[in-house]
């Protein structure tokens, strides 16, 4: 039988949830708004390479962060201890604030909703599985091809406990799994090394991860990318139709477009999308949302970091720009609701606006017809690393997959090619919304502010007139 969360927050040497309570609305008195995080973290990974285990890491801890909030300041303290005389000393920092001129802002909003199970993924499974599991992992892929040369496997996994107490009393405390396995391969032919790699994750347990279909498909995709890759051509250069495929390619959406749809740049009129409410900013047919609310997705979340529940968010309807991503505090100043986008990458750092899974809703469009529409361009299939400032959503994304498009038909894998442009101008050159939505395998990570947090990311297939291609051909 599992423990009680909860204890590993609450103890008789250290902190008891009357104490919270109390302590809490003793720091906050005089605070629009605010809480006490309490945190306790576990995480495990494990670094198969070169045919043996080089890494296997274990690390806990536990710890708060206490937040008071007086209209636009935010005056923020934390300490990895759990005890009352910690909550005291860091309650010193919040009487700094000036005092609130308004009445405190009401609690969130209850749920007994539960997206992902209160399981934690890495007691169920013995160590040596674990190991062996990479280890199975790394013959099958090696015996898979002859051109196979290095093989890197990946199998993480972590499960927080955290509880938001507020001056109000209320309390909301959420267990959050989250699991994820990535298979790497390098392939060598004729000298020439090229790399392909595939990863799946979840807020879930180990489980799926130990299903051959399913470890043998992470194989069979980083495979098939490593050999693509080996036959690839030199990427062309100059301004071209770009088909980008459906899932993954959403993180170009993510990252130049959903950032600026965040409420706190859009307060402060700092995101291209500031003050545009109600204003066309795509082409008709363009759908995109932000939910935290999927079942076991990466991105998801029962309730935020804030204690508001998750939900679908319209940030985009058919081309209109409808709303913001809103924690707390921006969306008191900004006189609009919080949408569940409040997220912080542990108890160490106070909460922003921040995306959980945002993604482009499917359209109408047949993928092969879209591809038929493309005389000469590129296809888009997956992404690697990306540069995008967050205000103007200029962007450089590095493609790991992409094909020529030459008259309609697929043609030659590409390498080198990096799509340049921003965001907002995207909006309007989509030209083509295919009907094959998917969201991302699990893997994504986002920062912003110095802080990370698992995001998830979706699109149809997507073609885009005129998008900056940097290649390598000369």
């Amino acid at each position: 039988m599992q423990t009680d969360p909860r204890s590993f927050l609450y103890r008789p040497d250290g902190l008891d949830p009357d104490a919270a309570r109390s302590l809490t609305a003793d720091a906050l008195k005089g605070c629009d708004d605010g809480e006490l995080y309490l945190q306790y973290s576990a995480s495990e990974s494990f670094g198969f390479d070169d045919g043996r285990l080089k890494t296997a890491d274990y690390s806990s801890e536990s710890g708060f962060g206490l937040r008071g909030v007086s209209g636009e300041t935010t005056a923020f303290a934390h300490a990895n201890e759990l005890s009352e005389a910690a909550i005291r000393r860091a309650a010193e920092t919040l009487t700094l604030l000036d005092p609130a001129k308004d009445q405190p802002a009401a609690p969130p909003q209850r749920t007994n909703r539960h997206l992902y199970t209160d399981v934690d993924p890495m007691g169920l499974i013995p160590f040596a599985k674990k190991v062996a599991l990479c280890q199975m992992i790394d013959a099958a892929a090696r015996a898979r091809d002859p051109r196979v040369a290095q093989v890197s496997v990946s199998l993480s996994g972590s499960w927080n406990v955290v509880e938001i107490v507020r001056a109000d009393g209320f309390t909301a405390t959420d267990i959050r799994p989250l699991v994820r396995l990535n298979v790497s391969i390098v392939a060598e032919q004729n000298g020439r090394r090229e790399t392909g790699s595939f990863g799946i994750g979840g807020r879930e347990l180990y489980d799926r991860m130990f299903e051959e279909a399913t470890w043998n498909r992470a194989i069979d995709e980083a495979l098939a990318q490593a050999l693509i890759n080996l036959e690839s051509v030199a990427a062309p250069a100059g301004e071209m139709t770009v088909l980008l495929g459906p899932g993954w390619p959403g993180i170009l959406l993510h990252e130049a477009i959903g950032h600026g749809l965040e409420g706190d740049f859009n307060r402060k009129g700092t995101s291209a999308f500031s003050g545009r409410i109600g204003e066309r900013v795509a082409v008709p047919g363009v759908t995109v949302v932000d939910d935290g609310s999927i079942g076991g997705r990466r991105g998801s979340l029962s309730i935020d970091d804030e204690g508001t529940p998750t939900a679908e968010t319209v940030l985009i309807e058919d081309g209109i720009l409808k709303g913001y991503m809103q924690d707390r505090l921006n969306a008191r100043l900004m006189n609009v609701e919080p949408t569940g986008n409040g997220r912080r990458q542990s108890y160490a750092h106070a909460p922003m606006p921040r995306m959980t899974n945002t993604f482009m809703k499917g359209g109408n469009d047949d993928p092969a017809e879209l591809m038929s529409r493309v005389k000469k361009g590129i296809f888009a299939k997956s992404f690697g690393g990306g540069q995008v400032d967050i205000v103007s959503g200029k962007f450089v994304f590095s493609c790991t997959e992409a094909y020529l498009i030459e008259n309609g038909k697929l043609g030659a894998p590409i390498k080198g090619a990096t799509l340049i442009g921003d965001g907002p101008t995207v909006l309007t050159k989509v030209a083509g919304i295919g009907n094959d939505f998917a969201l991302d395998e699990g893997i994504g990570m986002c920062g912003k502010g110095g802080q990370s947090v698992p995001a998830g990311v979706g699109q149809p297939s997507l073609l885009v007139d005129g998008l900056t291609v940097g290649g390598t051909a000369t």
